[in-house]
C-alpha cells in the first residue's frame, strides 16, 4: 500500500467529545509501565463508564503522545485530558516519556499503556532504536511529539524510520521552552503538520521559527466548561485560607518558572495593598523558585496577605473565590489558566504577548496591559475591584468566549479531525473505525458523564 505525502491545508475544527478511560494498560512492549501511586494526590478529573472500543475488524487508529515527562502544567494537563477525551472507538491513544513519567504520566498510568525512561541522556542516539523498536511493537498509527526539543526530534525521526502513516509535532509556547532549533527543523519534511494552539502562534511558527506555512495548523485550547464554570461553592477554601467575606482576591495560577513573572505580581501585590490592606493574593502552582518569591513577598512587606498554595486539586474553587485573575508572564501562547479563569466567570489582567489577545479582548472579557508594567497592572486590576458590575460583565463575556470559542470538546474534535484526515489522505480505502454518523451516541452522552473534580495548579 503506497502512502501518499501530505501537505495541504484542513479545514478548522468543531465541537465533539467523546470522553472514556480505558483498563489499566499492559506492559507488552518491554518498557517500564508505571502506575498511579494511591497516596498521591490526582490532579484530573476520572470518568466512569467506559466506552466500548471497535471490533478488530474496525480497529482504532493507535495514537502515541511523545513528550519528556507530565510534571503538573498547563500543556502537560492540556496533554492529558486530550489523552482522555479521545473517542475510544476512533482513536487508542497511548503514552510514551522519554524520562521519568511525572505525577501526570503516572495518574494517566491507570487509564493508557505508558512507557518511560527510553533516554539516558541529551546526547543518547540509542533513543532511537528504543521509539522505533516500541512504535513497531505497539503496531502505532500516528506519533503525536508535544513540545519542543529531544521529544520532537527523536519521535519524529523514529516514525518516519518505521515508515507510520501520521507524525505530527503539537507545540504550545512561543520561545522558550519550544524554540525550534534547527536538527528540529531538518525534519521539517517528514511532518505531515504542526499543531499550533492561536492563529498568532501560527504565524509566530511561520516567521519566527520559519516552519513551512502550509504544514501548520491551528486547534485552540480548549477547557471543560463543567468543571470551570460561574459561581461554583467556595465557602470551605474561604474558610482554610482564613480570607473575610469582605476582602477582595486577587489570584494568578501558573508554574514557578522564570517567564511567569511572578515577581511583578508580587510588586503589584504590594503596591496595591497601600490602596487595599484588606485585599488577599493567592498564588497557585509550584516550582523551584517557590522559595526565592516566598522571600521576596516576606521582603516586600506581604506577610498574611499572599498565600502560596503550591499544587491544588481545587482551582475551580480557588477560581471561584477570585475576583481578579490576573497573569504576569513575560510569554506566552495561549495560556490555559486564563481560559479556566474566564469559563469560571472571572475578569482577567494579563499581558499583552503571544496570543493572549486572541482570548482577552481589551475592555471586554478583561484588560491587557504591557508586559512588565507594574503601574499598568495595577491600576486595572484597581478598576476592577472597584466597579464590581464591571468586573460581572467582563466574567460573564469571557465565559460566553470560552463556551463558544475554547470548549475541551472543541480541541479534541480538531485533533481528531486532523489525525483521520491525514490517514485517510494517504490510505484513501482503509477504514480503521467505525464512521462517524454511527458514534454519535458517544458526543451526546459525553457531557453526561459523571466525574471527580480535580484539578492542578499550572499555566
Amino acid at each position: 500500500m503506497s502512502k501518499r505525502s501530505y501537505e495541504k491545508s484542513v479545514p478548522g475544527a468543531t465541537a465533539g467529545l467523546s470522553s472514556s478511560a480505558l483498563p489499566p494498560p499492559e506492559n507488552t512492549a518491554g518498557q517500564a509501565c508505571s502506575g498511579t501511586h494511591p497516596s498521591e494526590v490526582h490532579f484530573l478529573p476520572t470518568t466512569v463508564n467506559p466506552r466500548p472500543v471497535a471490533s478488530p475488524q474496525q480497529r482504532p487508529l493507535k495514537v502515541m503522545f511523545v513528550n519528556t515527562s507530565l510534571p503538573v502544567g498547563g500543556a502537560e494537563v492540556l496533554l492529558a485530558y486530550l489523552i482522555r477525551g479521545l473517542n475510544r472507538r476512533r482513536f487508542a491513544p497511548e503514552l510514551c516519556c522519554l524520562k521519568e513519567p511525572g505525577p501526570l504520566g503516572r495518574e494517566l498510568a491507570a487509564e493508557v499503556p505508558l512507557f518511560d525512561n527510553l533516554i539516558a541522556g541529551k546526547w543518547d542516539p540509542r533513543v532511537l532504536f528504543r521509539l522505533a523498536r516500541l512504535f513497531k511493537q505497539r503496531e502505532v498509527d500516528a506519533v503525536v511529539t508535544v513540545g519542543a526539543g529531544d521529544k520532537m526530534f527523536w519521535g519524529r525521526l523514529a516514525a518516519a524510520w518505521v515508515g507510520l502513516p501520521v507524525v505530527l509535532s503539537a507545540l504550545h509556547s512561543t520561545g522558550y521552552p519550544d524554540v525550534i532549533q534547527r536538527p528540529n527543523r531538518w525534519l521539517n519534511g517528514i511532518t505531515d503538520a504542526f499543531i499550533a494552539v492561536a492563529d498568532a502562534h501560527a504565524r509566530y511558527l511561520i516567521e519566527t521559527e520559519r516552519l513551512p506555512a502550509a504544514k501548520v495548523r491551528v486547534i485552540p485550547n480548549g477547557v471543560d466548561t463543567a468543571r470551570f464554570r460561574p459561581r461554583m461553592e467556595c465557602s470551605a477554601q474561604r474558610q482554610e485560607l482564613a480570607i473575610p467575606v469582605k476582602s477582595p482576591v486577587v489570584g494568578i495560577v501558573a508554574a514557578l518558572r522564570p517567564e511567569k513573572g511572578h515577581r511583578l505580581f508580587l510588586a503589584a501585590a504590594a503596591g496595591l495593598r497601600s490602596q487595599l490592606p484588606s485585599a488577599r493574593f493567592l498564588i497557585v502552582g509550584d516550582g523551584a523558585l517557590r522559595g526565592d518569591l516566598e522571600q521576596y513577598a516576606r521582603q516586600l512587606g506581604l506577610d498574611g496577605a499572599v498565600q502560596f498554595l503550591g499544587n491544588r486539586a481545587d482551582v475551580p474553587q480557588l477560581l471561584s473565590l477570585m475576583d481578579v485573575f490576573v497573569l504576569t508572564s513575560r510569554m506566552e501562547a495561549s495560556p490555559v489558566s486564563i481560559l479556566e479563569a474566564m469559563a469560571c466567570g472571572k475578569p482577567v489582567v494579563a499581558p499583552d504577548v503571544g496570543s493572549i489577545a486572541d482570548s482577552v479582548a481589551d475592555g471586554e472579557t478583561g484588560f491587557l496591559y504591557p508586559r512588565g508594567d507594574q503601574h499598568a497592572l495595577e491600576e486595572r486590576i484597581a478598576a476592577l475591584l472597584a466597579d464590581g458590575e464591571m468586573a460581572a460583565t467582563f466574567g460573564a463575556a469571557g465565559r460566553r468566549f470560552v463556551a463558544e470559542h475554547a470548549s475541551l470538546e472543541r480541541m479534541v474534535d480538531g485533533y481528531e479531525r486532523l489525525i483521520d484526515e491525514i490517514y485517510q489522505f494517504k490510505y484513501p480505502t482503509t477504514q480503521h473505525a467505525v464512521p462517524a454518523a454511527e458514534d454519535e451516541y458517544d458526543r451526546n452522552d459525553a457531557a453526561d458523564e459523571p466525574s471527580t473534580e480535580v484539578h492542578a495548579g499550572h499555566s
